[in-house]
Parts: C-alpha cells; structure tokens; sequence
C-alpha cells in the first residue's frame, strides 16, 4: 500500500486562516517581548537616575570635564575609560597640577549622563571628542600636548599618536594605564551578537565591583553607571579594533602601567598589545612597562594610585617638560 502524506491537501500544512493566526501568535508574542524589554529598561534607567542625579546641565553631579591651569605651557590631554568620568582620573589631574602642569580631562560623549543617553553613543563619537580636545589642548598650549588614557581612554590616546605620527607631529609622550587594547572573547561575540542580544533585553550588566575597584572608599565614589547595552559592547569592541591597528604606528615614547589583578585585561593580553607600540614607526619609540600587584582596573583611584601619579608623572618629565 502507498502511504498517505501529511502535507498538502486538506489535511496537510495550515490553511489561510492558520497561517493568520501562527501569524498573529508570533506578532503577539514580540509585543510580550517587547513590553517586557522596555518596563525592564525603564526599571534599568530608574535605578541609574536615582543614584546618579543629574545637574541642570544633564550631566551627572560630579562628573563634569576637568580644566585645571590656563595659558600656554606644558600641557597634558587625560581621557577616562569607557563608562566612567573624569571623576576617575581627578585626582591624577590634581596631582599633575600641583607638579606644573596644564592638564585637560574632557567628559566624553555619553558618559556622565543618563542611561539613555549612555546607550545612544557611538564609537565615532568618542573618536572625534578626543581629537577635538587633542587639537583645542594644542592650540591653547602652543605646543604638542602629551597623552594620558585610562582604559578606553588609554586606546583613544593611542589612536591619536598615531594619527599625530601619520601627519609628522609629536606627541612628547604616551602613558596607558590600564589600557583597553584587547578585546576579551565575551566581549568580541558580544559585539558580533548585539543585534541578535538587543532583541530580548536592553540593558546588560558591567559592574565589576571589588575587581574593578578593590579600595572601597574609591568604589563607593565612583560614577560609573554599571549597565552597558549589546550596542556599546559593539562600539567598544570597534575602537578596540582601531587602537590595536593604530599601536604599531605611535612614535610617542610610552609607559605602560598594568595590574595583574585586572580582570578587564588579563596580563599576558596587556603586554602583548604594549609590544606592538611602534612596531611599524620610521622609529620604533621608547617603551616600559610597570606592573601594579594590588589593584583592579580603575588603577587611576585604587589602591595603589599613588604609584600611578609617580610613574606618570616622572615618565612626563622625563619626554615632555
């Protein structure tokens, strides 16, 4: 006997009428999503707001660029880390201060605000604040402004010595504390699954806590908003991407400064990156690389700070006063 099929026909596949309603299933089912997604995005955005006020410039109290000094004269550009504040490298831009220097440590885009406003930024944004900043610090100086970055911050300041390199300028000198210049492999398919990820939540979490922190008093101060969305993590992962192509290319003599507690930058993936610096200059810059044994990542404000201002301020010293 010939077996009888089960598609087609009668009483095979879904009719018009079935079709319509798997149809409206699924659309109904992505609007239970949806709303899901958005009250939890709100609840997300709530919390961030109430324990981070903002002024009546939109931008977080406390978290506010910092300009200390005026005129022309030695100068220094600081850029924080992806989402933070210039509240986290404050304290190094007094200490600068007080050693003579101008020091700039602008807010960038984004940052600082609201968590909404956080998750509209863009990589290119970044990109373009710091070499605006970069270029108002030069022409305010008179005089090629060195570089300071935490972090994120640390991969943009490479991006822009490598850029001053490609164009004959010069930066006097590089410091990266910390610096952001590999991408973990959670970060990277993050970046490749965002669109997928944003589907189904808005908002991730990116507080690190005691291993981003260890010093308490310097966590409990942080401005941090702790969420980052599936886009971020892609915007992040770009610049990323861009820093680590730009490193063989800074001319600027570097000091690197790293933590073997850092859970954002393993040790062997930080020194791997710090090696490519200058690999492909006209000549291949002075590099060092210091290692800090007790703190996180935000090494600008734990525990051991105050070697961080003395190694970046002798390594200022020594190529740029």
């Amino acid at each position: 006997m010939r077996a009888r099929g089960h598609s087609g026909g009668r009483t095979g596949g879904l009719g018009p009428a079935g079709l319509a309603a798997a149809g409206l299933a699924v659309l109904g089912g992505a609007a239970v999503v949806a709303a899901l997604r958005a009250r939890a995005a709100r609840r997300v955005e709530a919390r961030v707001a109430a324990r981070l006020p903002l002024g009546d410039d939109g931008v977080v109290r406390g978290a506010g660029p910092v300009a200390l000094g005026t005129g022309p004269g030695l100068t220094v550009l600081v850029l924080h880390g992806f989402g933070d504040t210039p509240q986290s490298v404050s304290e190094l831009a007094r200490h600068l201060h007080a050693a003579g220097w101008t020091v700039r440590a602008p807010l960038l885009p984004g940052h600082g605000r609201s968590a909404r406003a956080f998750a509209a930024v863009r990589a290119a944004d970044w990109l373009h604040a710091a070499r605006d900043a970069h270029a108002a610090a030069c022409r305010e100086a008179g005089a090629p402004v060195a570089l300071v970055g935490q972090s994120m911050g640390a991969a943009l300041a490479a991006v822009l010595a490598a850029e001053a390199a490609g164009r004959g300028e010069r930066v006097p000198a590089l410091v990266l504390l910390a610096p952001y210049l590999f991408a973990p492999a959670g970060v990277r398919w993050g970046a490749r699954l965002a669109p997928l990820l944003a589907l189904g939540v808005q908002y991730l979490s990116s507080d690190g806590g005691a291993r981003s922190i260890h010093d308490a008093r310097a966590r409990a101060e942080a401005l941090a908003p702790g969420v980052v969305t599936p886009h971020l993590v892609r915007e992040l992962a770009r610049v990323v991407e861009i820093a680590r192509l730009a490193l063989p290319k800074v001319d600027a003599p570097t000091l690197a400064v790293l933590s073997r507690q850092d859970h954002r930058v393993p040790a062997a993936a930080g020194a791997a990156a710090v090696a490519r610096v200058g690999t492909q200059a006209a000549r291949r810059p002075v590099t060092r690389l210091e290692w800090l044994e007790g703190s996180g990542h935000v090494i600008a404000v734990d525990r051991e700070r105050a070697r961080v201002f003395a190694l970046t301020e002798a390594w200022l010293r020594r190529w740029a006063a």
